[in-house]
C-alpha cells in the first residue's frame, strides 16, 4: 500500500457534497425539533461533530491526504420519520474532498444516533452517498 503521489497535480478549487439519512420515530423527531432531548441540542452537536470529522478525515481513513479545508457546513432537513444530512466541504487542493464530505455526513449521523439511542432503539443510518464533487482533472460529478 502507498499514499498516491499528488505532487504533480494542479491545485484547483474543489467542493464535495455528501448526503445521508437517519431514520427515527416521529416522536423523537419532534423532541429534536423542540430541543427537548435530554443530552441537549442534537442537531448542533451533530453539526459540530461532522465539521470536526471532516477536518480529521486523514486520521480516520488510511492513506487519505490531509487537505486544508477552507469551509465545512452541515445542514439538516427534518421530515416525519427521518433527518436528512447534507455536508458540504470546500478547499483549494490537489486532490478531492469526497472522503471529507462523506466522513462529515457519517459522523453527524452517528452523533444523532448516539444522542437519540436512549429513547429509540430502532434508529437506522442509511443512504450515505456523494451528491456532487467539483474541481480537479475529472471535473464535475453530480449524482443523477
Amino acid at each position: 500500500m502507498k499514499m498516491v503521489d499528488i505532487s504533480a497535480k494542479e491545485v484547483t478549487e474543489r467542493e464535495a457534497i455528501g448526503e445521508g439519512c437517519v431514520y427515527l420515530e416521529a416522536r423523537v423527531i419532534r423532541l429534536i425539533k423542540n430541543k427537548q432531548m435530554e443530552k441537549g441540542d442534537v442537531l448542533e452537536a451533530a453539526r459540530l461533530a461532522g465539521i470536526l470529522a471532516a477536518k480529521k478525515t486523514p486520521y480516520l481513513i488510511p492513506l487519505c491526504h490531509p487537505i486544508p479545508i477552507e469551509s465545512a457546513n452541515i445542514e439538516f432537513s427534518l421530515e416525519k420519520n427521518r433527518i436528512r444530512i447534507i455536508a458540504k466541504v470546500k478547499a483549494k487542493a490537489r486532490t478531492g474532498l469526497e472522503m471529507e464530505a462523506l466522513t462529515a455526513t457519517s459522523v453527524a449521523a452517528l452523533t444523532i444516533y448516539d444522542m437519540c439511542k436512549p429513547i429509540d432503539k430502532n434508529i437506522v443510518i442509511s443512504e450515505i452517498k456523494l451528491l456532487k464533487k467539483t474541481g480537479g482533472k475529472s471535473g464535475t460529478y453530480v449524482r443523477k
